[in-house]
C-alpha cells in the first residue's frame, strides 16, 4: 500500500494497482462488487441481494453517467448499518421469485433490475438501461405488470417514459442518447440499423431517413451540452436535418459521424433493415 503497488477495494480486499489502473469503469466498478461479496462473506447474515445499478452491472446492461457504488437490497433496514462508504443500501420489498444466481453471486432478475434502476435515473440514462434491457431479452410485460402496481413510487413516471419509448434495435447507448435528443429535437423518428449497399460492401447506419436518403451514423455518445450543440448544428439545414448523400466509392469519417459525402450513384443503394444480432462491416 505504502509503495502504491498495491489498491484497496475494501478492508481484507487488494488489486495490484497497475491492473487497476488498467481497468475501464465499468470493470472497476465490477470489481467493487466482487471485493465486496468477498468482504461480506463472515460478515453478513446473507439477508440482502445485489440491486439496482450494480445489478444492471452483474446482468451486463448498459449503463451511462451512473454512479459506481455498491447497491444492494434489503428487505428490512438492518439493525446494525455498517455498509461502507462505497455501498448504498435500499430496503424495499421483495420475494425469492425476484432473484437469481448471477456470476455466483444473488442479485435481483433482469427485469427487476430494470424496474429499480430506471426509477431511480433521469430519463436519459433511464433509456439506456430500458433499451438495452429489452435486447438482451428482458420481459416487457413483467416489467409493465411492476408498473401497473406501483403507482405513486418514486421514478415511475419515468419507468413508464421509458417504457413506452425503448427500442431494442439500439446497439449502443450512443445509438439510444442520440434517438432520445433527435426525440427532444422534434426530429423525425429515423429508421434504426439501415443498411447500405456500395461496391465496398454492405454497411449498416444507425438511422436512415430512406425518403430523404439521409443518414447518420454516431461514434460519438451526445453526453455534454458541448455536443448537443454539434448535434443541433448538424440538423440545422433542410427542415432540421442535415442532408448526407450516397457514394459508392466510400465513407469517410467527421466529427464522430460516418456518412456518404457525395452525389448519389447508381451503383450505391439504399437496403432494408438488416439483422440486429451485430454491426455488418464492409466486405
Amino acid at each position: 500500500m505504502e509503495t502504491g503497488e498495491l489498491h484497496r477495494l475494501r478492508y481484507g480486499c487488494y488489486i495490484r494497482a497497475g491492473k487497476w489502473n488498467s481497468l475501464g469503469p465499468g470493470r472497476q466498478a465490477r470489481e467493487r462488487i466482487l471485493a465486496h461479496a468477498h468482504g461480506t462473506l463472515t460478515t453478513s447474515t446473507g439477508g440482502f441481494v445485489y440491486s439496482h445499478l450494480s445489478a444492471a452491472r452483474l446482468h451486463g446492461l448498459f449503463v451511462w453517467g451512473v454512479d459506481d457504488k455498491v447497491h444492494i437490497l434489503h428487505r428490512a433496514r438492518p439493525s446494525s448499518d455498517r455498509r461502507g462508504k462505497d455501498v448504498r443500501g435500499h430496503t424495499e420489498t421483495f420475494t425469492e421469485e425476484d432473484v437469481v444466481q448471477v456470476q455466483g453471486l444473488r442479485a435481483t432478475t433482469l427485469e427487476r433490475t430494470i424496474f429499480d434502476s430506471v426509477r431511480m435515473l433521469s430519463y436519459p440514462k433511464a433509456l439506456v438501461i430500458m433499451d438495452h434491457g429489452l435486447r438482451i431479452g428482458a420481459d416487457v410485460s413483467a416489467i409493465a405488470d411492476l408498473a401497473a402496481v406501483s403507482s405513486g413510487k418514486r421514478g415511475i413516471r419515468t419507468l413508464r417514459k421509458a417504457l413506452d419509448n425503448a427500442d431494442p434495435r439500439s446497439e449502443s447507448a450512443g445509438e439510444t442518447l442520440t434517438r432520445e435528443l433527435m426525440q427532444r429535437l422534434s426530429i423525425r423518428p429515423p429508421q434504426p440499423q439501415f443498411e447500405v449497399q456500395s461496391r465496398l460492401g454492405r454497411h449498416r447506419m444507425d438511422f436512415a431517413w430512406e425518403e430523404q436518403k439521409k443518414l447518420w451514423s454516431s461514434t460519438v455518445v451526445p453526453n455534454t451540452s458541448t455536443s448537443n450543440r454539434r448535434m443541433r448544428s448538424s440538423f440545422k439545414n433542410d427542415g432540421g436535418k442535415r442532408r448526407w448523400q450516397r457514394r459508392a466509392g466510400g465513407l469517410s469519417e467527421s466529427s464522430g459521424r460516418t456518412f456518404f459525402k457525395s452525389a448519389p450513384s447508381r451503383n450505391a443503394s439504399f437496403g432494408r433493415s438488416g439483422d440486429h444480432s451485430g454491426r455488418s462491416t464492409p466486405q
